[in-house]
């Protein structure tokens, strides 16, 4: 029987070779022996064409990524029937680091997946149709809904918990009657709308027929042949080739890579493999990107990213002709030589200084600035930055410029990096088991490498180098990845392009070495399975980087405002971590600029939007959606509010705005930044708000990935709500402007609303598209 299986199997393979298509199996050996893919009824349900689209609709918007509930991930085939699992992926309590669970890379069969402890959610052996739903936690929490729907009634009652940090509820089916007896209103999706009966009806009959299903796609011979070409160029035979590709791995492992600039259907990704371009991929996929592969020869692949996209884990980057010869450039045809590669030991391959000496600053770079918002997405949509604890190290609305690769600064110094550099650690080293102590030697490291800048440039640029805005990269008159904004919303973050805002809470600076750190301290070398020790470190060394940014920007201030504006954005008590740095930043750098007012910050804030303007990103200006002044001049109204009654907002709101006659709309972004004395505390961040000082963005487009409620207004209601916000003062003030404007989770329009919502995103941002993520809406 098995022998019959796979001659069929490479019968299909030839048939679709002949016809001018390639069918792109797994990068896993295949387990024909798995109970998944053992004779099942015959299936009229299609998984692709019919199933597919209605998990992702319903319920990929909850369970997706390392926070899935229950780690059930419902994004692909794979994720479904791998099951569930009690176990939380993010654990800021664990004193040993966790076994990794990464679906596609840490099992590659059902089988191994229950002995890693997961648990069907689908029948594991497929008999009837009857045992097959019975055996279905899947199908009974679909049912569970069906008969117990939500409550008519605005909000859900306290029966239901909706904390990002709640506990979980993960029965198995042995276990699933107790919980219908215990939470008979806790069926799915949970704590939203039932689905509707067709879509109802195909899920369950789904189950039913054996739950059949499978991840692979096809894939053109345009396709082929563009992976083929690119996986020459990042297996080229010489060391020199073989660096830049393990540089490259590096910085590229969590990308979303494809080929169509315009309007992408398939991602793909770039793993390490044992294997050849030519053969069948087989995977090295190690707890981060540089530890040892355990092989002679590291091998780069391209494979098919098979799960759904969603927004909080998409970060797409296109590979074209012109990207290639800008590598090529950078890497490839830069005077520089490699005698021997790196070691992968894990005190020199946490360390970019050390592993990738060989190849010049600037060509490093120019690689990281050349897509500077998709480096910086990975510290936000990487796994680091999830919850509170993990983000109160960043404020809730700030810009990023860079310093220019071109001027004989500093950081862009091969000789000082190589003298400086080289002696810093990250927390990397430790692995991912580490004593939550670490953090005073590496600040003791982090005071070292400052007071070595400080004495190189009194020494070599000082009075050399004017101190004004030629210094930041201008894109090369093209580039809008020279100015982003960073918006950070409680326990999420975005970051987009452009310099959103008249004036943000903070503004960084960052150069070569500060931005490759911040890469390999919260990308590479950041383990979401690692334990509280490794967290912590992680999460106070940034404080270090941050305020290394923002000291940069302060640069351009005269010395008596750099203080002032410090001291503002670090009052109050102070931590161990700002100190150092404090003490560290002995050089006070001495402006060349020239101030006409007495607010210089508001003045550079400007100076450096006007700076950026010919070239920065136009996507989220309030004009790039309904143009009409009225409309116009109500958004920047909302723009303009300031004070207490903002913090009764979420932090995050998605809008429709429309017009009553016609069907033309926009979709917005609304967040409410909150102001803080200070974020230099690793807790205890409530008692320094200061809800006086909360302001909020309106700007269309998706600037989160993570909406906390739903409104839609119409053009003639907007000047309407704008003064409603402009009023909020109360829990009832908030409820009032829901009720008018409000799509909470559990009205009956929510679904339809949440399907407007994704095509719009599709049709306008077919690149940038992908689905947002549900699990904070608020009940309110």
């Amino acid at each position: 029987m098995q022998i019959k299986l796979v001659t069929t199997i490479l019968v299909i393979m030839l048939l679709l070779l002949s016809v001018g298509t390639f069918h792109y199996f797994s990068t896993a050996k295949p387990t024909v022996t798995d109970p998944v893919v053992m004779a099942a009824p015959s299936a009229t349900i299609d998984y692709a064409l019919s199933v597919k689209p209605v998990i992702e609709q319903r319920c990929v918007v909850c369970h997706a990524c390392y926070d899935a509930p229950c780690q059930l991930k419902l994004g692909s085939y794979e994720g479904i029937t791998r099951g569930a699992n009690t176990e939380r992926v993010y654990d800021g309590e664990r004193l040993i680091a966790a076994n990794l669970t990464r679906l596609f890379e840490d099992a590659h069969s059902v089988s191994q997946w229950r002995e890693k402890s997961f648990f069907p959610v689908v029948a594991d052996v497929p008999s009837s149709p009857t045992a097959n739903s019975q055996a279905s936690v899947l199908s009974g929490m679909l049912s569970l809904k069906k008969d117990h729907p939500l409550p008519a009634q605005k909000k859900l009652s306290d029966k239901f918990e909706l904390g990002l940090n709640r506990q979980y509820q993960c029965p198995t089916v042995d276990e699933f009657e107790d919980y219908k007896a215990d939470y008979p209103l806790w069926g799915m999706p949970y704590g939203l709308p039932a689905l509707e009966g067709a879509q109802h009806q195909t899920l369950t009959q789904w189950v039913a027929e054996g739950a059949k299903g499978s991840d692979d796609r096809l894939l053109t011979p345009e396709i082929v042949e563009r992976i083929a070409q690119w996986e020459i160029f990042f297996n080229q035979p010489a060391k020199k080739a073989q660096l830049m590709s393990r540089y490259l791995f590096e910085h590229l492992f969590l990308v979303h890579l494809h080929f169509d600039q315009q309007q992408p259907e398939q991602y793909f990704k770039l793993v390490r493999s044992k294997t050849p371009p030519g053969q069948e991929v087989e995977g090295i996929y190690t707890r981060r990107p540089f530890d040892d592969p355990k092989v002679e020869r590291v091998y780069y692949r391209i494979i098919p990213v098979k799960q759904s996209i969603v927004h909080k884990a998409h970060m797409p980057l296109s590979l074209n002709g012109q990207r290639k010869a800008r590598w090529s450039a950078w890497f490839l045809e830069a005077d520089y030589q490699v005698d021997e590669m790196p070691s992968y030991h894990p005190e020199k391959a946490s360390n970019p200084f050390i592993t990738f000496a060989a190849i010049p600053v600037q060509s490093r770079y120019k690689y990281m600035l050349d897509e500077s918002q998709n480096t910086i997405m990975q510290f936000i949509k990487g796994p680091v930055c999830r919850g509170q604890l993990a983000l109160n190290v960043i404020n809730d609305h700030f810009w990023v410029v860079f310093a220019e690769p071109e001027l004989k600064l500093v950081e862009n110094d091969n000789g000082f990096m190589q003298q400086a550099l080289q002696r810093i650690r990250l927390p990397a080293e430790k692995q991912s088991t580490a004593l939550p102590t670490s953090w005073i030697s590496y600040a003791a490291m982090e005071r070292d490498y400052l007071h070595a800048k400080s004495m190189f440039i009194k020494r070599h640029i000082q009075d050399k180098v004017p101190i004004t805005l030629d210094l930041l990269w201008d894109g090369e008159g093209e580039n809008d990845n020279l100015a982003l904004t960073v918006f950070r919303h409680n326990d999420a973050a975005t970051v987009v392009k452009g310099l959103i805002g008249d004036e943000p809470q903070t503004a960084w600076v960052l150069t070569y070495p500060l931005f490759e750190r911040i890469h390999y301290l919260l990308v590479a070398g950041y383990d979401v399975y690692g334990n509280v020790g490794h967290q912590l470190n992680s999460r106070m060394y940034m404080d270090f980087l941050r305020m290394e940014g923002e000291f940069n920007f302060l640069s351009f201030l005269p010395q008596a405002a750099q203080e002032q504006v410090r001291d503002k954005w670090y009052r109050g008590s102070v931590s161990e971590v700002q100190q150092y740095v404090y003490k560290a930043n002995e050089h006070k750098i001495k402006t060349d600029m020239v101030y006409k007012t007495d607010r210089p910050l508001k003045e550079l804030y400007q100076r450096l939007k006007k700076r950026v303007a010919p070239v920065a990103s136009q996507q989220h200006d309030l004009t790039n959606g309904f143009t009409e002044k009225q409309v116009v001049r109500a958004l920047g109204q909302i723009n303009s509010l300031r004070g207490k009654g903002l913090a009764k907002l979420p932090n995050s709101i998605i809008i429709k705005l429309y017009e009553e006659d016609s069907e033309k709309q926009y979709f917005y972004t609304m967040l409410r930044h909150s102001a803080h004395s200070n974020i230099s505390h690793l807790f205890g961040e409530q008692d320094r708000r200061l809800p006086d000082e909360d302001t909020v963005t309106i700007a269309p487009g998706f600037m989160t990935s993570h909406p906390n409620a739903f409104m839609q207004v119409s053009t003639k209601q907007l000047e309407a709500f704008a003064q409603a916000i402009a009023r909020l003062n109360s829990e009832q003030d908030y409820e009032m402007l829901m009720d008018n404007f409000g799509v909470r989770r559990t009205s009956a329009e929510f679904w339809s609303f949440a399907d407007n919502m994704h095509t719009f995103f599709k049709q306008h941002y077919p690149v940038e598209y992908g689905l947002l993520d549900f699990n904070r809406l608020e009940n309110r």
